[in-house]
């Protein structure tokens, strides 16, 4: 439990993809449409950590805009800050809720980009699938570069054509619930305000209680 903990606190998608997206050469089960759009995702993503290490901070930047852009078409923000919001989201204007939207994703861009880059030798096995009309879950192992097995689960909605990620399930532990939980906890203590000033602040890269770092530890 210590160790689910540690891959789920603060921004906790951050971590689930920190280890489950950023990965090396895939074995894969029988796969139907979620999971070969998944591994679309993934071989692009390592498509662009194994160029090689551009030099200067421009370069450096522009690589961690490649990666965003790539991410940010597989995965549903919009979906992920809504349920991580949950009861408080109906309770938002359409403004707050754009705004909350944007803040989050920031966030969360800011928590994983730039630790993807360290992230190339580790391994995935997607190992089932279930689909239920719009709804799939795809079934993955990430394999550490010690040989652990970590099982992770990608919770994916249709959307047109494409499967979009809205949740991240590491060892059992669903990471929308993780920030649901830390969400709640300063709203009911402190305000949505207060929620927004929280989040604003760890964007400038300050301290911020009730909002921690992710720290993958699987390395």
């Amino acid at each position: 439990m210590r160790r689910i903990t540690r891959l789920l606190s603060g921004a906790g998608l951050a971590a689930g993809l920190l280890v489950a997206i950023a990965l090396g050469p895939a074995q894969l089960a029988t796969a139907g449409e979620p999971t070969d759009q998944l591994r679309e995702t993934v071989d692009k993503v390592l498509q662009i950590l194994r160029d090689p290490a551009p030099k200067g901070e421009a370069k450096a930047q522009e690589r961690r805009a490649r990666l965003k852009t790539v991410l940010k078409a597989r995965l549903d923000f919009t979906e992920m800050a809504r349920r991580a919001l949950a009861v408080h989201w109906a309770r938002r204007s359409a403004q707050e809720r754009k705004e909350f939207v944007e803040l989050f994703t920031d966030l969360l861009d800011d928590a994983y980009t730039s630790r993807l880059e360290g992230y190339t030798e580790e391994k995935i096995l997607y190992t089932a699938e279930k689909v239920e009309e719009n709804f799939a879950e795809v079934q993955t192992k990430v394999v550490t570069k010690r040989g652990t097995q970590i099982p992770i689960e990608y919770r994916a909605k249709k959307a047109d054509s494409q499967w979009l990620v809205y949740d991240v399930v590491i060892e059992g532990v669903s990471l929308v619930n993780n920030y649901r939980t830390q969400f709640n906890k300063i709203i009911r203590n402190q305000g949505y305000t207060e929620l927004v000033r929280k989040m604003e602040a760890k964007l400038k890269g300050l301290e911020v209680e009730g909002i921690a770092e992710p720290e993958p530890k699987t390395r």
